[in-house]
């Protein structure tokens, strides 16, 4: 296993010391360091901006050829981390400890080591990783934002102003797909100049704000959460399939909430995210579609579609049909076969 370590803490320092460690230079641009792996170490990349009042990023884009540890140990107080991981596995443990906290793909855990106690990241080898770190200096910090700091609950408020450290601090849990979705933003955005310094600043508080809103939804009971994570996409997805394969004869929306494992408010907010509408707007919509579909291409007869889409009332089927085509369904049969 290679161990790198970074005994310092400003962002230029830390990455000179993995770059030292690996015997390679970076590169540097209105703030943001770069460093590509070299070939014998692996592949991808390790880059980070620091922002005003003590906060900062950091990518991990990698793929090691043997396990790698990154032991942050200088003798100070480190900063607040939020960890996120986007693709793969990460192990963290605190310095002085001996326990490993597994962050699996699409999680994220907040992370502040007591006293002068470090970090220590365990990348795995021949695995493709990447993790986002939001890095908080609590003291540079709490002065640029003292009064929005006071909003938060208790236990958030103290960690934010614990400046010297006193206590250790652990939570780990899914992110959202808000928080995915502005990673992926900080991925894409291609200017290299001063813009993409403002963007980026930009993109990490809006991170963090959302991670702020993510641990008091971490709080309530399953049933109550309504921060949909970026994990429950799949079972999004499994309510999609199940409206468009079952439209003829559906269950309710609470009966397929329940079929696929989420509360209503979390599906509901996961076909806003999706679809951009409510589960029923997408019903209706399927419903609508496939109606086209046999009004085109089958000699069913209107009757017959109204059942195969899942309604009871002809009179019903022909309002909504008219009202999203502009025609009614007879019409729009005779005007496709003309065509």
């Amino acid at each position: 296993m290679r161990k790198i370590a970074v005994q310092s803490l400003p962002l230029l320092e830390v990455i000179t010391d993995i770059s030292q460690a690996l015997s390679i230079s970076y590169q540097e641009n209105c703030g943001e360091y770069h460093l590509d792996l070299p070939p014998d170490v692996g592949e991808g990349y390790i880059k980070g901006i620091n922002f005003d009042g003590g906060f900062g990023i950091i990518m991990y884009k990698c793929n090691f050829k043997e396990d790698v540890e990154f032991h942050f140990v200088v003798d100070d107080v480190h900063p607040l981390k939020f960890l996120y991981c986007l693709v793969g596995e990460l192990h963290h443990r605190f310095q002085d400890g001996k326990e490993n906290n597994s962050i699996e793909q699409y999680q994220s855990s907040i992370v502040a080591s007591k006293n002068r106690n470090g970090h220590i990241l365990h990348f795995k080898a021949n695995t493709d990783i990447e993790i986002g770190s939001l890095e908080i200096d609590r003291e540079k910090f709490k002065i640029k934002m003292d009064c929005e700091l006071k909003n938060l609950t208790t236990e958030l408020k103290d960690l934010f102003r614990d400046k010297d450290a006193s206590k250790q601090f652990y939570h780990n849990g899914y992110f959202s797909l808000q928080i995915a979705d502005l990673f992926r933003n900080t991925e894409s955005f291609e200017n290299n100049d001063f813009i993409r310094r403002i963007y980026l600043e930009g993109k990490a508080y809006q991170i963090l704000t959302h991670q702020i809103i993510q641990f008091h939804d971490d709080l309530q009971d399953s049933g109550s959460r309504t921060v949909l994570r970026q994990s429950e996409i799949h079972q999004i997805n499994k309510a999609t399939r199940i409206i468009e394969e079952e439209i003829n004869n559906l269950d309710n929306i609470e009966k397929i909430a329940e079929r696929v494992g989420l509360n209503i408010n979390k599906l509901q907010q996961g076909f806003r995210h999706m679809h951009s509408g409510t589960v029923n707007e997408y019903i209706q919509n399927t419903r609508l579609d496939l109606a086209k579909k046999l009004l085109n291409k089958t000699d069913y007869n209107i009757s017959e579609i109204v059942e195969k889409i899942g309604l009871s009332s002809k009179s019903y089927f022909s309002k909504v049909f008219k009202e999203r085509y502009g025609i009614s369904p007879s019409d729009f049969r005779k005007k496709n076969s003309r065509e």
